[in-house]
């Protein structure tokens, strides 16, 4: 029970990833509040996590609203009494979209869920976990797209890159000078429903992607085991780390 009396925020959590690891933390011990903007989804999760025997309970939110924000961050605390792992989860692709190409619409919105949205929970977390003696961790699933110039569009490749950046910052401040350590998690290719989000690809971004090779494609879970060993004690010294967990996609 690598989690046990620990609560984790887990946003995005209604499918794909996000299940997996809320899932996997209910597992461990952790009390998880599932956050997804479709509730009827994370309604499903907490109950399956309830009907195994963990605790959790679900939240309809959005993480561009900071009213959202403030009830997910409020709903861990007042239900569990304390806030100690953030998931930053949720996230949006772009059709891979060019520079050329990408309106100001996409933009907007891809920068507003995968970068914008991050910070304000990290914010929102921080100013709980920095009140906690046992201090937290914050986890921010990124992408190989914020490692490289391709696997994505111009707007998903720079959120990511940014956050990436993000969490670098968190742990050189918070991780090196007091006790909340942030990572992140670059997936490759996973098996999750983001894919059909892909309805109209930019040829150009989509040349460029394919120039990478083709993309092992992981499972969910195998991603959750990755935000497992980073929000345990198991990676206490590890903080502002990129843990990459492409099945040597980009190794080649």
């Amino acid at each position: 029970m690598k989690l046990s009396g620990k609560t984790a925020l887990v946003t995005g959590a209604g499918s794909g990833m996000g299940r997996a690891i809320a899932k996997l933390f209910a597992e461990e011990g952790a009390r998880v509040v599932a956050v997804d903007m479709n509730g009827d989804s994370v309604e499903a999760v907490a109950s399956e996590i309830k009907a195994s025997g963990g605790e959790a309970v679900g939240v309809a939110g959005n993480v561009t609203k900071q009213e959202d924000i403030d009830t997910m961050v409020e709903t861990a605390t007042s239900t569990f009494g304390s806030l100690d792992v953030l998931v930053n989860n949720a996230g949006i692709m772009d059709n891979f979209l060019t520079v050329g190409e990408v309106t100001d619409e996409v933009w907007d919105r891809v920068i507003a869920v995968n970068l914008t949205g991050p910070m304000k929970l990290a914010r929102a977390a921080i100013n709980v976990m920095d009140k906690q003696d046992s201090g937290g961790v914050i986890i921010n699933n990124a992408s190989v797209g914020g490692l490289f110039g391709t696997r994505g569009g111009a707007s998903y490749v720079a959120s990511k890159h940014a956050l990436i950046g993000l969490t670098k910052n968190i742990a050189a401040t918070y991780g090196t000078f007091n006790k909340i350590r942030a990572n992140a998690i670059a997936p490759g290719g996973v098996n999750t429903n983001i894919g059909a989000t892909i309805t109209a690809p930019s040829e150009l971004g989509m040349r460029a992607i394919q120039g990478a090779g083709e993309a092992p494609i992981g499972e969910p879970e195998q991603i959750a085991k990755v935000a497992l060993f980073l929000a345990s004690d198991d990676s206490s010294f590890v903080n502002g780390d990129v843990l990459k967990a492409d099945g040597g996609w980009t190794a080649r």
